[in-house]
């Protein structure tokens, strides 16, 4: 199966339907046509350096360029889920809690798919890595950045409840459980409701572009469930994390509710 290459013209053609989605949203004066434009920018930007960046990693296979890249991901994912939360930590917590999860769960999982499952040599073939660990930074930056801000701002709203419950001889574990479990149960949503709708609803990305490039139809299928099992397990691992280290951080070491650690809302 040949692969129609896309054209500049091709490309323009599909930007005019950004651009007249940012004309009708600024005649309705939504307030977002510039940043609507400005996504668009940063999409075509972004992912043409990508596509550089790859094309030479592709040509020089080598270990540390696959480190390399791989951390600046995460390092970036991990000020992504800050940005996105409503009442991030203060200090160096804010960015370390999203980026340490992240870190131990999606390179854990990444290393668990191309060691033990796909088992490619070499194993860090980054025709494989760096695609895997993007889409699973990609989901897991989603339900850490939902789950921290849940946790945070239910501790705020409920303040006066939590601190009853320490001054009634509650450990912090237990003043907090539910709203913990809220935090998790709030940032898996994302995953439960891609797993879904999975091939029902929607095609997912990787399974897409497969098939589009002329792989097989089932054999694209089996990598797709391949992705949504370690997306599903890597976004979890890292929710329980983050969220267990957030909501210890709330807390001193003598048990009292620290909200001065969280910054004022954006």
């Amino acid at each position: 199966m040949n692969i129609i290459s896309l054209t500049p013209l091709d490309l323009g053609l599909a930007a005019l339907l950004v651009v007249a989605l940012a004309g009708i949203s600024l005649w309705l004066k939504l307030g977002v046509t510039q940043r609507l434009l400005i996504a668009a920018l940063r999409t075509t930007l972004q992912l043409l350096l990508v596509g550089l960046i790859l094309k030479v990693l592709f040509e020089n296979v080598t270990l540390l360029w696959v480190i390399l890249i791989a951390s600046v991901m995460v390092l970036i994912a991990g000020r992504e889920v800050m940005a996105r939360q409503h009442r991030p930590f203060r200090g160096r917590w804010g960015y370390a809690l999203g980026t340490l999860s992240m870190f131990v769960s999606a390179f854990a999982t990444t290393l668990f798919a191309l060691l033990i499952i796909i088992n490619n040599d070499p194993w860090y073939q980054p025709q494989y890595a760096i695609p895997l660990l993007g889409m699973m930074l990609g989901n897991t930056m989603t339900g850490v950045a939902l789950s921290l801000d849940r946790l945070t701002n239910n501790a705020w709203q409920q303040r006066a409840v939590i601190e009853t419950r320490l001054a009634l001889g509650q450990r912090w574990q237990d003043a907090l459980r539910e709203t913990v479990r809220e935090s998790v149960r709030v940032g898996l949503i994302p995953i439960i409701n891609a797993m879904a709708a999975a091939g029902i609803v929607s095609l997912p990305g990787m399974m897409t572009g497969q098939i589009l490039s002329g792989t097989a139809p089932v054999e694209a299928v089996k990598y797709q469930i391949l992705i949504m099992f370690m997306i599903a397990a890597g976004t979890g691992f890292a929710i329980l994390l983050a969220s267990w280290l957030g909501a210890r951080r709330l807390f001193d070491e003598r048990q009292r509710l620290r909200l001065d650690r969280l910054r004022e809302a954006k």
